[in-house]
Formats: C-alpha cells, structure tokens, sequence
C-alpha cells in the first residue's frame, strides 16, 4: 500500500504520459484479476489491452491467449501446483550440484533423506 505522499507522486508522475497512465490501469487492473481470482474478466482485460494497450503489454497479452484456458482456470481456483514446483526446483538444484560428480544411487539419497 502506497502512502499518501507517494500516490502524490505516482499522479504527478501519470498526469505527464497518458500513455503510462493507460499501462498503470492495465496491470492494475490485471493485478486485481490475480489476487481476487477474478478469472472471468480475463477476456474483456485482453481485448481492452489489445485495442488499446502499450505494445508490452500487448505482447504480454498475446502469450496468455496462446493457452487461455489454463489461465482462466489459474486465475479463478484456489489451487496451486507451487508446492509440487518448489519440490521439483529442489529436485533440479541438487542434479546441478552433482553434475559430473556422483551417480544416480548418491542422488536419489540426497533427495530421499536431506540433511
């Protein structure tokens, strides 16, 4: 949460592009889409930032169309894959360190029993 000077600021900074103005409402808006799991306003987000928004955030648009489904869904559930994606990160880090070092059987020990 902004304080009451730096909105000040951040109005100042606004009011002299209307350009960043519009991207500052996009990724607002968007923002407020993923905390609130408002998934169903995903597609009149898109077409508002492909008619009007900054070439970024269109880019940025584009790829979310490419599978907007699984974005929907992302931004509508309360589910999360971010236990299973911290466990294979882990998994991933450690075959990095042993890279060229051990074998299979030392590996599977240190992801079995971690120290």
């Amino acid at each position: 949460m902004l304080s009451e000077e730096e909105l000040l600021e951040l109005k100042k900074i606004l009011d002299r592009n209307p350009t960043l103005t519009n991207t500052y409402q996009h990724v607002r808006e968007f923002a407020d889409m993923l905390t609130q799991r408002k998934g169903h306003q995903l597609t009149s987000w898109l077409h508002d930032v492909e008619t009007n928004g900054a070439p970024a955030l269109r880019s940025f648009a584009a790829g979310l169309r490419n599978d907007l489904s699984a974005v929907a869904a992302g931004l509508s559930t309360d589910y999360s894959s971010g236990a299973v994606e911290g466990t294979v990160n882990r998994i991933k880090m450690i075959k990095r360190q042993m890279f060229g070092r051990a074998n299979f059987d030392l590996l599977r020990k240190r992801i079995l029993n971690p120290a």
